[in-house]
């Protein structure tokens, strides 16, 4: 019987954490494949030994689900997790949120390698479309979580392990259809082992969808190349993956206001898919979109990782990276001002003209390249880990001008500005596991940062700052049998300012101190993960609820601020067919005495909502498994109440909303050259509810309609979600 109980949970996309002295390393090709791979992720993960709440997912788990939406869409029934998509259906620009914070604080890796954006630290998985197809597994740690590479985790740490070598030579096509014209096509192959040490494997991907909302179209585009060698003690790796996505701009939302100003129907309810993206007015003073109002870049990706055993006890890893990224969006401007661009005003038929309708483009080019490392030591009683790294982005701002009603004095291409910026980041850290006896585990880990931020720009002014960050953390672990496992941990985490903060003035560095407590059970047919969490902040940088002019999140710092809740999740196995997977986490996230100028007085309103920190995040699997070639899931997501503002304005708050899922995959053996074929389905939201995730809150003080007298006025807007749409896929495996 519990043969057929784990078997179940596997396929059902349950993963199980075993205790150490039941967790027997698979016998199984498989097996070794995988944890020979893992050691290059070793060093930012952790398992149930560590004092830090985190939660797995593996590809067996993603594969169902994986029909073309992008990974924090798949991770969406993770605890605590909320995410979003700008195009309303998980194609395209989407986001997600740990805890509260948002993507900048989620310190995400891929193999070991940074991910986040250097300048802005937010993850744009829509640059690497399709990439769940090349992911082996992930594990987010929530919380400060422990050391690794890259921006500092303020909320969680997602590192990501690509695909395990195979030695098996293997083919596959995937193709998947959807509403909204979605279409995804990928194939993968594989080499297996040649000579018995290498093997060649890689994926080519294409992604297209015209969006729930308006014109929110994308065409996505990825590759994946791997070629992998090994002997007895040598695991050497070279990556080359990357994307090119172009996307209607959809980053605006629906903001009442604005389209009741363009003449069109402000009711949300029945203009869910308006898109005022490329808006403006023909010479007859009718409505028009510009057909190109795109987001337009590419970025390629090339790691090298070796990983040598040394002896039984120790083993190295180190590896160099190189990221390439460029590219533009593309906007029409009605009737800009010739200053913006350097334009000189012009006499047109006896008229000064200093206006004019154009299309601009604004570029990002940048190179982000590194090196990290580390060694690792394993005993029977110690585990001990030194690493670090080194990382510099180098990044070029500019605009130009590509066509103008009236030019001026200006060129084509023309720049009208042209920006540069340099960050280097420097970390170095020491963790590791020591075993008092066979129930008690104490856990050390220090961390050292170091970062440089140099940039000059007319959104960030002249900057020329530097960091150092020192982050302690420590932790225990009782194992009191070998059913049930306790935690507790304190970590100390610090951030520098991102670019978008310079743009508000002088930003602060921000300060966290985490305190997790936590308990875990397991026996065969049930596992529970639950912990209290407390996060206190000093000069916290929470989202304001405004975006500046090319759609990115603003924030400001607050003095003090609080994070504090109990997170359950559990898996449960209901004889040999069913499973359950609840998970619920309860919060509460203040700003504590938030000052907010409202009617031109500066006000004290006490302690207030966190922006965009909703209270209760709760969601559900239920798995069935009638043989082992079906597999059936319902899906349900709750989010409560949240504000898009820090003031705990109505006109800020965004209603909770529940969403359910149904995923459905049976696998079709074939005796021949193909050797499976498995189809998929999945139908998103079936009781079509009508769900707004995201949105932006803005303040202005109005002293227009009456001298004299200030007013603030408010005003929002909202990122719709499909309704009821549904993904269906095959795949031929060869």
């Amino acid at each position: 019987m519990k043969k057929s109980i784990f078997t179940i949970m596997a396929l059902c996309g349950l993963s199980l954490s075993i205790n150490a002295q039941q967790n027997q390393q698979q016998d199984t090709t498989q097996g070794k494949q995988v944890v020979l791979d893992e050691v290059l992720v070793q060093a930012v993960r952790v398992t149930k030994e560590s004092p830090v709440t985190f939660s797995n997912l593996n590809k067996e788990e993603i594969a169902p689900r994986n029909l073309g939406q992008d990974i924090p869409i798949l991770m969406n029934f993770l605890p605590g997790v909320v995410t979003t998509s700008d195009a309303g259906a998980g194609v395209g620009y989407t986001g997600i949120r740990v805890r509260g914070s948002d993507a900048t604080r989620v310190n995400v890796t891929i193999n070991g390698i940074p991910y986040n954006d250097a300048e802005s630290q937010g993850t744009f998985w829509v640059n690497m479309p399709d990439f769940a197809s090349s992911t082996q597994s992930l594990q987010l740690q929530r919380g400060v979580g422990t050391s690794t590479n890259g921006a500092g985790a303020f909320g969680a740490s997602l590192n990501l392990l690509t695909d395990a070598f195979s030695e098996e030579a293997y083919g596959q096509i995937s193709s998947s259809i959807g509403s909204f014209n979605t279409l995804r096509n990928n194939i993968k192959f594989s080499t297996g082992l040649l000579n018995n040490h290498i093997e060649i494997s890689g994926r080519l991907s294409r992604i297209t969808s015209d969006g729930y909302i308006d014109r929110a179209s994308s065409k996505l585009e990825s590759y994946f190349l791997q070629g992998a060698y090994k002997d007895d003690n040598t695991l050497i790796k070279a990556l080359l993956f990357g994307g090119h996505e172009i996307t209607y701009q959809s980053w605006y939302g629906f903001e009442p206001a604005y389209v009741e100003a363009l003449g069109e129907n402000p009711n949300i309810e029945e203009n869910r898919t308006f898109n005022v993206a490329g808006v403006y007015f023909d010479d007859a003073g009718n409505i028009q979109f510009y057909e190109n109002e795109v987001d337009n870049y590419k970025q390629d990706h090339f790691q090298l990782h070796w990983n040598e055993q040394l002896n039984s006890n120790w083993n190295s890893n180190i590896a160099l990276h190189y990221t390439r990224g460029r590219g533009f969006f593309e906007q029409f401007r009605e009737d800009d001002d010739f200053e913006t661009y350097g334009f000189q005003p012009l006499t047109v038929d006896g008229e000064e003209i200093n206006t004019t309708d154009l299309i601009r483009r604004r570029w990002l080019d940048n190179d982000f390249y590194g090196v990290v490392a580390s060694i690792n030591y394993k005993s029977e009683n110690l585990q001990l880990i030194l690493g670090g790294g080194y990382n510099q982005y180098k990044g070029d701002h500019f605009g130009e001008v590509i066509w103008a009603r009236f030019a001026s004095n200006s060129d084509y291409r023309d720049r009208y500005y042209d920006d540069t910026s340099t960050k280097t980041d420097f970390n170095t850290y020491a963790k590791a596991i020591y075993n008092l006896n066979d129930k008690w585990s104490l856990f050390g880990d220090l961390q050292y940062r170091g970062v440089t931020y140099e940039a000059e720009g007319e959104d960030t002014g002249i900057v020329d700052d530097s960091f150092n960050f020192f982050n302690p953390k420590a932790g225990l672990t009782f194992d009191l049998n070998s059913n049930n496992n306790f935690y507790f941990s304190y970590a100390r985490a610090n951030r520098e300012p991102n670019r978008n903060d310079y743009e508000n003035g002088n930003p602060r560095p921000e300060k966290l101190n985490d305190f997790e407590l936590g308990w875990r059970y397991i026996n065969p047919s049930v596992q529970v993960n639950t912990n209290v969490y407390y996060m206190r902040y000093k000069d916290q940088l929470v989202l304001t609820g405004e975006l500046n002019d090319v759609g990115a999140p603003l924030r400001a710092n607050v003095g003090d601020s609080y994070r504090f809740g109990l997170e359950i999740d559990a898996t449960v196995a209901l004889g040999n067919k069913w499973v359950i997977r609840p998970n619920i986490a309860l919060s509460s996230n203040k700003n504590i005495d938030f000052v907010f100028q409202r009617d031109g007085v500066i006000q004290n309103l006490g302690n207030t909502n966190i922006a965009f920190s909703p209270d209760v995040v709760a969601g559900n699997i239920i798995g069935f498994m009638p043989n082992q070639d079906w597999q059936i899931s319902l899906l349900s997501k709750y989010v409560g109440k949240q504000f898009m503002g820090n003031i705990d304005s109505e006109s800020s708050a965004l209603d909770a909303y529940s969403q359910t899922d149904f995923n459905v995959q049976y696998t079709l053996p074939v005796n021949g050259f193909v050797k499976s074929i498995v189809l998929s389905g999945l139908v998103n939201n079936i009781f079509n509810q009508d769900i707004i995730s995201n949105g932006y809150f803005y303040t202005f003080d109005d002293d227009f309609s009456q001298p004299g007298v200030i007013t603030t006025v408010e005003g929002a807007g909202f990122y719709p979600q499909a309704g009821t749409n549904f993904l269906l896929g095959a795949t031929l495996n060869f």
